[in-house]
């Protein structure tokens, strides 16, 4: 099986009726089924924005611990501000891979406790006036010395979050639903942009495992092109790829809610980052360069809105994908899967 596909959304924005956006929404539909991956090709979002907020990311991360630790909420489950390095605990999902995925070539590394990497969440879009979750809906936490800091989060996260928009239309009709079917429950959802920040000035080993294999437990995924590679994604047939984002593209990935709506007919995809010789190389030639050796992640997640049930819709729900996909408020479920990554404490 081959990696992603990239998928060009333009004649879906031109025209969402026109033969060429149908076909497009039936091959990213259908790439998000054989790989829970795609690439897409967005004519609104620009290398430049990505590129100013990697700068100020870079800058922020780059600030002294204590600092960075004023920003940390873990009475909200870490779920807005900074969660610090060896804060997150990847589950344990070995024992779930495929007889592919066991192959050398294709194997993932062994969880060894909380990942080395700090974490910020920005919520992007309008928040619900009255929820069950407000804890999931609190207000933002800005750091202090960064007066555009709103603007540039704000400008680049609404971008990402546009791409997802219309992504979760095409991927709708690709798969015979409504296009609004998805849209509709993303509305005034806990969106994050969620820049992750790796130091390699301490951690530049190869093979130092930065973000244990893990899937994640949103809708979809989306992420911008790093300066630093290293992110591997697991195809659905448990092939192993090392992810190259073109320029002017973006990454998305399908999270567990996506698979919770479509009664697993797309998976959430398993990923992780590590150490490479290719990111050896970056490392090395940012140092030459007198560059940050951060590596930031360019990544929002996108989630169903917190007080919406989750279950198999439509064609997807059967008795069997009933049983597996029991109906629960997204927001329940993303309080048990904080819980069992260590980010909330059990109540």
């Amino acid at each position: 099986m081959s990696g992603p596909a990239v998928i060009d959304i333009a004649p879906f924005l031109q025209n969402p009726s026109s033969p060429e956006a149908i076909a497009a929404c039936r091959q990213a539909a259908e790439t998000l089924k054989l790989t829970s991956c795609l690439i897409i090709k967005d004519p609104r979002v620009s290398e430049d924005d990505n590129n100013n907020f990697l700068d100020m990311m870079e800058k922020y991360y780059d600030l002294p611990h204590d600092l960075k630790m004023r920003d940390v909420r873990p009475e909200l489950s870490y779920q807005l501000g900074a969660t610090p390095e060896n804060t997150e605990v990847p589950r344990d999902h070995l024992d779930k891979i495929s007889e592919v995925s066991k192959t050398p070539q294709n194997a993932a590394h062994v969880p060894k406790g909380a990942d080395p990497k700090w974490r910020y969440f920005w919520r992007i879009g309008d928040r619900p006036q009255s929820t069950e979750f407000p804890e999931l809906n609190a207000p933002p936490v800005i750091p202090e010395t960064f007066p555009q800091w709103k603007d540039v989060m704000d400008k680049w996260g609404t971008l990402m979050l546009q791409a997802i928009q219309s992504a979760s239309e095409m991927i709708a009709v690709g798969l015979g639903l409504d296009g609004k079917t998805f849209l509709s429950m993303l509305d005034k959802g806990p969106h994050l942009l969620a820049p992750t920040g790796s130091d390699f000035g301490r951690f530049n080993h190869e093979g130092t495992v930065l973000a244990g294999f893990h899937y994640d437990l949103n809708f979809l995924t989306i992420h911008g092109k790093s300066r630093f590679p290293g992110l591997y994604i697991w195809l659905r047939d448990g092939t192993r790829v090392l992810v190259r984002v073109p320029d002017g593209c973006l990454l998305i990935q399908a999270g567990k809610q996506m698979e919770w709506l479509t009664g697993s007919t797309v998976t959430a995809g398993f990923h992780e980052v590590v150490v490479t010789p290719e990111t050896l190389e970056a490392i090395a030639r940012a140092k030459a360069q007198g560059r940050s050796l951060w590596r930031v992640s360019s990544t929002l997640f996108s989630h169903i809105a917190s007080d919406k049930q989750l279950r198999p819709l439509e064609h997807f729900a059967n008795e069997e994908s009933l049983k597996a996909y029991p109906p629960i408020l997204a927001g329940h479920q993303v309080e048990e899967e904080l819980k069992m990554i260590q980010l909330a404490s059990p109540k």
